[in-house]
C-alpha cells in the first residue's frame, strides 16, 4: 500500500498487541503502526508474573512478542513512555518524554490499575501492589532482607502472590474479608479444599478480617483489623482488585463510566478512537479475564482491516487456572441461583471435586477442582445452551457410569470433542487447530504445540488436554520433539541446507523453502536472513540479494533507537579523519538538528536521534560510505597511531588498518566482524579481543583470531606470525572466508572457533595454496557485492527502498 494509514496503540499489553497481531494477518500493509508502552519491556504475559515471582520462569520465558517481532513488522515501539495527552482534533498522541505520534486510528489499551485500599499507613515503605515486573522485583528484593509478608486479598491474584512469596522463603499470611477464598471463582466446597492444600504448602489464612490500618514508622511493621487483632508484617501486598485505567480517556473528553465506553465494534465516543481490554466497558461490563479481551481484539482487528464482522456481543466467561499447583475451573452460574439444581462428585483421597449446575435441562454452570480435563467441553455446552437431558451423570463424571473411566476416559473424551471446541481459552485455540499442528506440521510435544499455536502458553491450565491430544494424534512419536534445524520452520541444520543448495543449485530463498519443504511457507526472522546469506555466499556472481530478507536496519542503513529515531554512522577508515570530513559531518548534523554526536568505541562518529524521513537526504549530503554499524558485515578496523607518531610503535598500524578496512568493507559475514591493528605489543587498539586482531612486533605481525569484547568476553587465540603486510591481508582474507563458508548464521567468530577448534582453523590455512583458494573466493564475493557508497549516495534505488519499508520483512 503506497500510503498506509497511521495507527497508534496506547498500551503494550496482551489485549492491544493481540489486536495488532490479528490486524497484521488480515491487512499487513494497511497501517504504519506505533505502540506506546509505559514499561521498559516488550509485550509479555502478565498471567505468568506469579511464575516469575516464584522463580519458575525468567522474564525471557514470559515474553510473548520479543523486540525482533516489532522490527519484523516495522512497528515503532516506544517503551518507557507514558501517554499523557490525546489531541483529538489534530489526531496526535504525546508522551511524558515529549515523543509524538500522529494517528488516523487510535487504540486505547491502557489496561487497569491495581486498587489500593485507602487505609491509614498505606503509603508506608513496603506496601505494594502485584501488577507488573517491577512489583515482582520489589518482592524478590524484600525477601532478601525481611521474613514476614501479608497479602491482602484471597482472590486468584492474592493467592499467586502469596505462593510466590512462600517460594522466596517468607512467612506468608493471606488476609481475606470473606469467609472463604476465591469466592468469585469457586463454591465453598472447592474453596475449602483449595485452602487445605495451600495450608499444607505453608500458607496461613486470616479470614473474615477487615483491615483498619497499617502501622509502622517509615516502613510497615504490621496491620490492625477492625476486630482489634493485629498481624505483624515487613511486607504488605494488596491484591484486592483492579480498576479500568480511564484517566487519559477522560481527560481527552472520551465518554467513560467504570471503563471507557465502547460499542459492539469497540468504538469510543471519539471518532477514530477505539478501546480494547481491561480499560473498555462494553454493555456495562468491564472484563478482567484474558479470553474476552482476545475476543474483543479479533473483532477490532476486523473492523480496522475493513473485514466484515458482526461485532462483539459480550462473553460468557470461564476460569481455568492452576492456583499454586492445583488445577481449578469454573464457568457460568456455579453458585446455584434459584431455579437451578446441582450434581456433585467429591473424592477427598485424590483431591477431586466436581459440580455441574443445571436449569431447564441445560448446563448453566460448573466447578472443577483437581481434575479440570472436562472444563473445555463443559464450557462449550454452557455457551451452546443445548439440552443435556439424560447425560447429566456422564457430564459430571466424565464417563458413563459403569464404564472404564479413569485415564482411558480422557482419550475418549478428547476424541469425542468437536473440532471447533476451544482447548486453550486464553488464546482461543481449538481442538482442530491443535490436531492440524500435530498432523500437518509434525508437532509432537506440548512445547511444539505451544510454539506453533500458543495453546498452553498463557496460564497453562490446558496443558493436560494438549498433552492428551498429542498422545491421541501423534501416536508413537508423542513426546519426541520433532528435529529442529536452524529454526522451527525446518528440521534441517545449517550444513544440510548448504549441502542441498549446492547439490540442487537452488538460487532463491523461496526455492530453498519450497524444495526443502519448509514447515512454514513464508519462513521466519531466523531462517530468511540466513538463507539470504548462504545463497549469496555460495553464488556470489549469480545470486541477487533479496532486500525483503534483510534486517530492517540494513535496509535503512541506520540503527533504529528505542524512541523510534535512527543512528547514522559514516565509515571512517581506521579511525582516521580530516578537518574537511569533520566539518562536513558537523554541517550535516547542524542542518538535520541531530540531538547527539558521539565518538564510538570503534573510532567513528555516531549521529544519534535522526528522523526516518531525513535518512536518504542525510546520506546524500554526507557523501560518505556507511560504516555498517547495523550490518552482519565488517564493522570497524580499530587502530592506534603506531610507528607514524608513537615512540613505541614498531609498524605502521594506521596504514595496515586502513588497507584491511578498504579491502573487506563490502563483505557480508554470518555475524558482525570487528578488526583491530596495534602498532606494538602494548596493544592500545585492543586487538586481542577482536574477531581478527593484528599486533605489530619487531620484524613482523602477530595474527590473532576469535576474540570478543561484548557480553561474553573472549581473548583471541594466536593464529600465526607473518612478516609482510601482504601476508597479513592474505591470511585475513583466507580466515574470513573460512569463517564465512563454515559458520552458522549469526555465529560470532569467538563461538565458531570454540565449536570447531583452533587446530581446525590452523590446518585449513596451513598450506598456501589453500589460503590463496580461500582468498580468491573472498575476492570473487567482494567483486560481486555492490559498493555501499554507491548504494547510498544519490541512489534512487535507496529512496525507493525507504518508500517500500512498510512493513519490513525481517527484524533486527
Amino acid at each position: 500500500m503506497a500510503n498506509p494509514k497511521k495507527l497508534v496503540l496506547i498500551g503494550n499489553g496482551m489485549a492491544g498487541v493481540r489486536a495488532i497481531e490479528h490486524l497484521l494477518k488480515l491487512a499487513p500493509d494497511a497501517y504504519e503502526i506505533t505502540i506506546i508502552g509505559a514499561e521498559p519491556h516488550p509485550n509479555y504475559n502478565r498471567i505468568m508474573l506469579s511464575s516469575v515471582l516464584a522463580g519458575g520462569a525468567d522474564m525471557k520465558d514470559i515474553i510473548i512478542n520479543d523486540w525482533d517481532w516489532y522490527e519484523e513488522n516495522n512497528i515503532r515501539l516506544l517503551t518507557g513512555h507514558q501517554a499523557v495527552q490525546i489531541d483529538t482534533k489534530r489526531r496526535k498522541v504525546v508522551s511524558h518524554l515529549g515523543a509524538e505520534a500522529e494517528y488516523d486510528a487510535l487504540i486505547l489499551a491502557t489496561g487497569s490499575n491495581p486498587f489500593m485500599l485507602p487505609l491509614p499507613g498505606a503509603d508506608k515503605e513496603g506496601v505494594i501492589a502485584f501488577r507488573d515486573i517491577k512489583d515482582c522485583e520489589t518482592m524478590q528484593e524484600a525477601s532478601q532482607k525481611y521474613k514476614r509478608a501479608v497479602v491482602i486479598g484471597g482472590g486468584l491474584l492474592g493467592l499467586e502472590a502469596a505462593r510466590g512469596l512462600l517460594h522466596l522463603g517468607m512467612d506468608v499470611s493471606v488476609v481475606h474479608i470473606h469467609p472463604y477464598i476465591m469466592e468469585r471463582q469457586l463454591d465453598e466446597t472447592a474453596s475449602k479444599m483449595l485452602q487445605r492444600e495451600l495450608e499444607s504448602q505453608g500458607m496461613k489464612f486470616l479470614l473474615r478480617k477487615n483491615t483498619e490500618s497499617i502501622y509502622g514508622k517509615k516502613r510497615v511493621k504490621g496491620l490492625r483489623f477492625t476486630d482489634g487483632t493485629e498481624a505483624e508484617a515487613d511486607l504488605v501486598v494488596m491484591a484486592v482488585g483492579i480498576r479500568p485505567n480511564v484517566e487519559l480517556a477522560k481527560a481527552s473528553g472520551i465518554e467513560v463510566n467504570r471503563g471507557i465506553v465502547v460499542n459492539d465494534f469497540l468504538e469510543t465516543s471519539a471518532p477514530g478512537i477505539y478501546a480494547v481490554g481491561e480499560c473498555a466497558e462494553h454493555r456495562g461490563i468491564a472484563y478482567g479475564l484474558v479470553a474476552p479481551l482476545f475476543e474483543q481484539g479479533a473483532v477490532l482487528a476486523k473492523r480496522l482491516a475493513a473485514v466484515e464482522t458482526e461485532g462483539y456481543s459480550g462473553s460468557v466467561t470461564s476460569t481455568k487456572l492452576k492456583v499454586s499447583g492445583v488445577d481449578v475451573f469454573s464457568a457460568g452460574e456455579y453458585n446455584e441461583p434459584p431455579g437451578t439444581r446441582a450434581l456433585r462428585y467429591q473424592d477427598e483421597v485424590d483431591g477431586v471435586y466436581k459440580k455441574i449446575v443445571l436449569q431447564d435441562d441445560k448446563l448453566v454452570g460448573a466447578v472443577l477442582f483437581g481434575d479440570t480435563a472436562d472444563g473445555s467441553s463443559l464450557f462449550s455446552l454452557i455457551r451452546k445452551g443445548e439440552s443435556v437431558k439424560g447425560r447429566e451423570k456422564e457430564l459430571l463424571l466424565g464417563f458413563q457410569p459403569g464404564g472404564s473411566g479413569g485415564a482411558a476416559s480422557l482419550e475418549s473424551r478428547l476424541e469425542a470433542m468437536a473440532a471447533d471446541e476451544i482447548i486453550c481459552g486464553c488464546n482461543g485455540v481449538s481442538k482442530g487447530a491443535i490436531a492440524d499442528a500435530i498432523q500437518s506440521k509434525g508437532c509432537a510435544s506440548v512445547g511444539e504445540i505451544k510454539a506453533c499455536t500458543k495453546a498452553s502458553a498463557s496460564c497453562g491450565g490446558c496443558k493436560n488436554l494438549v498433552a492428551g491430544l498429542v498422545n491421541l494424534y501423534a501416536g508413537d512419536a508423542a513426546g519426541e520433539p520433532a528435529k529442529e534445524g536452524i529454526c522451527g520452520c525446518t528440521p534441517l541444520g545449517r550444513d544440510e541446507i548448504v549441502a542441498e543448495i549446492k547439490r540442487m543449485e537452488l538460487k532463491s530463498v523461496k526455492e530453498v523453502m519450497n524444495v526443502l519443504e519448509w514447515r512454514t511457507p513464508e519462513g521466519c526472522s531466523k531462517c530468511r536472513p540466513s538463507l539470504n546469506y548462504y545463497l549469496g555466499m555460495l553464488w556470489p556472481a549469480e545470486y541477487k540479494d533479496e532486500k525483503e530478507s534483510r534486517f530492517t536496519n540494513e535496509r535503512y542503513h541506520a540503527n533504529i533507537q528505542k524512541d523510534g529515531t535512527y543512528s547514522v554512522v559514516p565509515r571512517i577508515y581506521g579511525g582516521v579523519t580530516s578537518p574537511q570530513e569533520l566539518k562536513k559531518i558537523a554541517e550535516v548534523a547542524e542542518k538535520f538538528d541531530v540531538p547527539m554526536v558521539k565518538i564510538t568505541g570503534g573510532q567513528r562518529i555516531d549521529l544519534l536521534g535522526v528522523k526516518k524521513d531525513d535518512l536518504p537526504k542525510m546520506w546524500e549530503e554526507l557523501d560518505m560510505p556507511s560504516g555498517y554499524a547495523y550490518g552482519k558485515a565488517l564493522r570497524t578496523v580499530k587502530t592506534c597511531v603506531g610507528s607514524t607518531f608513537c615512540r613505541f610503535g614498531t609498524q605502521d598500524s594506521i596504514g595496515m588498518g586502513i588497507r584491511l578496512e578498504k579491502e573487506f568493507e563490502r563483505l557480508n559475514t554470518p555475524a558482525k566482524v570487528k578488526l583491530a591493528v596495534s602498532g606494538c605489543p602494548r596493544n592500545c587498539a585492543e586487538a586481542s579481543i577482536k574477531d581478527f586482531g593484528v599486533v605489530a612486533i619487531d620484524g613482523g605481525w602477530e595474527l590473532h583470531v576469535g576474540g570478543n569484547g561484548g557480553v561474553h568476553i573472549r581473548a583471541t587465540d594466536l593464529l600465526c606470525v607473518v612478516k609482510t603486510e601482504d601476508e597479513v591481508v592474505e591470511w585475513a582474507g583466507a580466515f574470513l572466508q573460512l569463517y564465512r563458508e563454515n559458520a552458522q548464521w549469526n555465529e560470532r567468530t569467538s563461538i565458531w572457533i570454540e565449536r570447531v577448534g583452533l587446530d581446525y582453523v590452523k590446518q585449513a590455512l596451513e598450506k598456501r595454496e589453500d589460503r590463496l583458494a580461500l582468498y580468491e573466493r573472498i575476492r570473487a564475493a567482494l567483486d560481486h557485492t555492490a559498493d555501499p557508497w554507491k548504494q547510498i549516495i544519490g541512489s534512487k534505488e535507496l529512496r525507493r527502498n525507504f518508500e517500500s519499508l512498510a512493513p519490513a520483512a525481517v527484524p533486527n
